[in-house]
């Protein structure tokens, strides 16, 4: 893993930072896998909105309805550093805190990663995966597996 973090460090001045402009907005409806939950795997669907508040930095928050009996919802917020590979791809990694229902109320802080890919010049999908730590004494820390559709504005 370190060498990986060190690897992705020393490339980073080599990839040119993503085509996304400060001020752009995107929509969009994702879902979600949530995985090592302890009581199986949880399917979510949902959406999100995300700023871009630079050229490399944007913020999301999401809103995912997960669908089992005994949970409700899981918030969250959190931030991508952008890192474009051409102009249609790029990766970033991600951090952010959250709040779930998946039976028991939890927070917790999210830690990962995701890629863009835009289709069109105001169109694009996303996948990401993150592993969530919580806060629940008696749950697991899921691992999620999202995927979405941007329209960006």
């Amino acid at each position: 893993m370190k060498k990986i973090f060190l690897i992705a460090l020393l490339l980073l001045p080599v990839c040119r930072l993503l085509a996304q402009e400060k001020g752009v907005q995107g929509v969009g409806p994702k879902i979600s896998l949530y995985t090592h939950t302890g009581r199986g795997a949880v399917f979510a669907v949902g959406g999100y909105y995300r700023h871009c508040m630079s050229d490399a930095m944007r913020f999301e928050a999401s809103l995912m309805i997960p669908c089992r009996s005994g949970a409700s919802v899981d918030l969250g917020c959190e931030a991508h550093y952008l890192i474009g590979l051409t102009g249609r791809w790029s990766l970033y990694p991600l951090a952010g805190i959250g709040a779930n229902d998946l039976g028991v109320w939890s927070f917790g802080v999210d830690l990962g990663a995701g890629c863009d890919y835009l289709i069109r010049r105001r169109w694009g999908i996303s996948a990401q995966c993150r592993y969530r730590f919580q806060t629940a004494r008696f749950v697991r820390d899921p691992i999620v597996f999202s995927v979405g559709t941007t329209f960006m504005f």
